[in-house]
């Protein structure tokens, strides 16, 4: 069981990598912020069995900043960092995605099950640690209802994406057109998203 599964494309491992801005204590690989994380997690006021939390990093999630995986039938609780996010982030905005994952295994190891309802957002809300953590990662598309304001971010082509003129807005239910952000492309049907994946090319 896993809060927030999703599946994402690989990317290689690049090593030592720097913020820039961070301070000097700041982890600087990934070892370091497993370390410190584990760490951390220590001085978080919640009942997790921390023992039984085991941390890892992700180098594929392209959205998510982090993720909890619970095996019920060991018990164990598997807490994936974001490398990239945590490159995007900071260490200080970075351990509200450490006190987001630990309110998950909180409910995980106390009840079995988490998402982000009203249970989690109490819990979440007394150790001061986001409902929802944001991406960090700038989408690839964007869908723009042409009757209203309503707007949706995607990263990668889903059906709402590849076959538009079979859904409908979020908002009013009308007709939506996809945009390409990096390239400004749009289309509003299935044909149109053959032409621009084949045209874009590398691009995509």
């Amino acid at each position: 069981m896993s809060a927030d599964p999703e599946p994402d494309d690989a990317r290689p491992d690049d090593g030592r990598e720097r913020r820039g801005t961070e301070s000097q204590d700041a982890p600087d690989t990934r070892d370091e912020l497993l370390e410190r994380a584990a760490a951390y997690a220590r001085t978080v006021d919640l009942d997790v069995d921390l023992a039984a939390v085991d941390w890892e990093i992700s180098d594929r999630a392209k959205r998510r900043a982090g993720a909890c995986v619970y095996d019920p039938d060991t018990g164990r609780v598997t807490i994936r960092l974001t490398w990239d996010a945590y490159r995007a982030f900071g260490w200080a905005e970075f351990t509200g995605t450490v006190r987001h994952e630990l309110v998950h295994a909180w409910e995980f190891q106390r009840f079995g099950d988490s998402g982000h309802g009203d249970r989690f957002r109490r819990k979440a809300a007394a150790v001061d640690a986001p409902r929802h953590c944001r991406t960090f990662a700038e989408p690839r598309l964007r869908l723009d209802c042409t009757d209203c304001a309503w707007t949706a971010d995607r990263h990668r082509a889903s059906k709402a994406v590849s076959r538009p003129s079979e859904r409908r807005c979020g908002a009013c239910g009308s007709r939506y057109r996809v945009e390409h952000v990096a390239t400004g492309r749009t289309w509003r049907t299935r044909a149109g998203y053959l032409v621009a994946r084949r045209r874009l090319g590398d691009e995509w």
